[in-house]
């Protein structure tokens, strides 16, 4: 582990040095392929100059024990280090880890009311606001696709493209079944209804990363259209493309553009097809994409949204840190409920790791 540490640093110093190379600054190319390179790498250095400091400290507070005038001294500076070295330890296995190669992939994101009719398809569009406001709150962009709505405002189902620097990353943990417990507007005896919305996940793939022969493709136009009517094209702009081998169908209306519309269905298509090559190589992975969505029943639920407890509450977490505040959560605070996902994902690692007798 000391060696793969020493290894990093000394790419890290490297890169660094050819960065400061005016040589470099002729390829913009090169040195963008540099600069995100040493950004991936400047946590694991910062973390091994830290735990290296910590080790030299404790060495020689080892050495100052002997001198009876700074024992008392080097007693002291000694625990505070071993008190601080777990950490160091923790932080630098944890950065260690194998990263995901998609986490700074945009996303498509793809919401389906599941089971409760009308109130599951209004639950659906609660989901994609809250996610559109925590990509805001990232900075990233939200584009829509597909949308099929409701009289009453719901989605029985909508996509869109999150484009952003890490959205994979974070919101891979949203894949699932959602379930609400609530009063639904359509509800007029005041019962409370429970309801499901199933969210897929899927990293947006490149081109050159998987390409489509336009010869197994069927494009069809037509006009989009809006629930009662509303914001509904005179012109033919809706974009319908059928992947003929599998029999794929992605459809996209929500620009004006019919050129945009295509560009946007062609990414969700290719989304989609690299996934399917995936299950095809992997059993497991094949599991993991099953597992998303399931067949949005309630017992598959992954979060529940307690309208009367004010509660959004994660199952895949245990004890007190399992609930989040409802509103905020609906308003797209998701950080400290992906951030307690994200620590799950690599304490279950590290302990896979560990299993395989990785230390430091």
């Amino acid at each position: 582990m000391l060696e793969k540490l020493d290894g990093v640093m000394k790419r890290y110093e490297q890169i660094c040095a050819q960065m400061d190379d005016p040589a470099v600054y002729s390829d913009p190319s090169a040195y963008a392929a540099l600069a995100r390179e040493q950004k991936e790498l400047l946590p694991l250095a910062e973390a091994y100059r830290h735990y290296t400091q910590l080790k030299q400290t404790e060495q020689e507070a080892k050495t100052l024990l002997t001198d009876p005038d700074l024992k008392e001294l080097a007693q002291s500076e000694l625990a505070e280090v071993r008190a601080a070295l777990p950490q160091a330890e923790q932080t630098l296995r944890t950065l260690l880890l194998p990263r995901d190669p998609r986490d700074q992939r945009n996303v498509i994101l793809e919401l389906r009311a599941g089971t409760g009719g009308e109130e599951a398809a209004l639950f659906a569009a609660d989901l994609y606001r809250m996610y559109a406001l925590y990509a805001e709150r990232r900075g990233w962009r939200v584009e829509p696709g597909y949308v099929n709505a409701t009289e009453l405002g719901g989605f029985r189902e909508i996509s869109c493209i999150v484009e952003g620097e890490g959205a994979w990353s974070r919101l891979k943990f949203e894949a699932g079944t959602h379930c609400v417990k609530r009063i639904p507007e359509t509800e007029s005896n005041g019962r409370i209804q429970t309801s499901t919305a199933t969210v897929a996940v899927l990293p947006e793939m490149e081109e050159v990363e998987l390409s489509i022969d336009p010869a197994e493709l069927k494009i069809d136009t037509f006009r989009s259209s809006g629930a009662g009517g509303q914001k509904v094209n005179k012109t033919e702009t809706a974009i319908r493309v059928t992947h003929l081998p599998t029999g794929m169908v992605v459809e996209c209306q929500d620009e004006r553009s019919q050129y945009k519309n295509k560009d946007r269905a062609l990414k969700i298509l290719r989304a989609r097809l690299y996934e399917v090559a995936q299950q095809r190589q992997s059993a497991d992975v094949a599991a993991v994409r099953r597992s998303q969505v399931g067949g949005a029943a309630r017992s598959e639920k992954i979060r529940t949204y307690y309208f009367l407890r004010g509660q959004a509450t994660d199952h895949r977490l245990t004890g007190e840190g399992r609930s989040f505040p409802l509103p905020a959560v609906l308003n797209g605070e998701l950080d400290p409920l992906i951030d307690a996902l994200t620590a799950v994902d690599q304490a279950a690692r590290l302990t896979a790791a560990d299993t395989g007798g990785d230390a430091i």
